[in-house]
């Protein structure tokens, strides 16, 4: 297989599959596209038992990259090319066997629906966790309103949704976003660690009991982001929107009038 945004390599049992966008590690359609790929040829490779999804430069994956929008490259600025990613977000959600992120930066927005669709989340001091959506004016997508409710409860994820707060890595392990904490030089070979363990268990009976504990998740997740994608069509078309990505750009606090 030939990618042109990650990288794939395979260490006895264990599949590492590499961003490489740094230093943002910015999403689109390939991106998301390409690691599903990896993480199927994963599937039907019986000499690999767990993946592990991690990242180059500064950032794990610091989401869409509005500066490009019109482009229709990051975000995909049509209705089809969103639909399109979001597709293939749920073929990430059907992969059979485990997966482990190390998140050794920021893990933003849709670059936190990648981490959360992960089994397990190895992260740092330095790792930050936020759905910033509504920081932009905009509604949740990757099928957080599905995962994020999942790992760290139905309050919580509201709390993190209508915020918009950054979690920094100590408190993402408390709140149950995150699974384990190591120093920042240390993510990636503890994932790799974790998914070594696994793999030494009976592969045939995680893949089963991993079935099981993911129960209907992937059909979960398929109709979350068709309402995720409705809301976010009209949002944006909204001035909050247009203010949000602005006031990004501009590293401002948002100025919205809830029109």
């Amino acid at each position: 297989m030939t990618f042109t945004a990650i990288g794939v390599t395979t260490n006895g049992p264990v599949m590492t599959v590499e961003i490489q966008r740094p230093p943002n590690n910015f999403f689109d359609i390939v991106l998301i596209e390409e690691i599903a790929t990896a993480c199927e040829a994963a599937d039907r490779d019986p000499a690999v038992r767990a993946v592990v999804l991690a990242a180059q430069g500064k950032a794990f994956c610091a989401g869409a990259d509005f500066s490009r929008r019109n482009t229709g490259e990051s975000s995909g600025g049509a209705k089809g090319p969103v639909r399109h990613l979001y597709k293939e977000a749920v073929r990430l959600f059907r992969v059979r066997k485990p997966i482990i992120a190390a998140v050794q930066g920021a893990a933003v927005g849709g670059g936190l629906g990648l981490a959360c669709m992960a089994d397990f989340r190895v992260t740092c001091a330095e790792g930050r966790f936020s759905a910033n959506f509504t920081r932009l004016g905009f509604h949740p997508g990757f099928g957080l309103t599905a995962t994020l409710p999942r790992l760290v409860g139905q309050q919580q994820a509201a709390l993190l949704f209508y915020t918009g707060r950054r979690v920094a890595g100590e408190e993402a392990v408390r709140l149950g976003l995150a699974d384990m904490l190591v120093p920042l030089a240390e993510v990636r070979s503890a994932a790799e660690a974790l998914a070594a363990e696994i793999a030494g268990s009976a592969p045939l009976a995680v893949l089963s009991t991993r079935e099981t504990m993911r129960w209907g998740l992937a059909d979960a997740v398929e109709r979350a982001t068709e309402r995720e994608l409705v809301e976010q069509e009209w949002l944006r078309q909204t001035e909050d929107f247009k203010e949000g990505v602005k006031a990004m750009a501009e590293r401002r606090l948002p100025a919205f009038r809830g029109a």
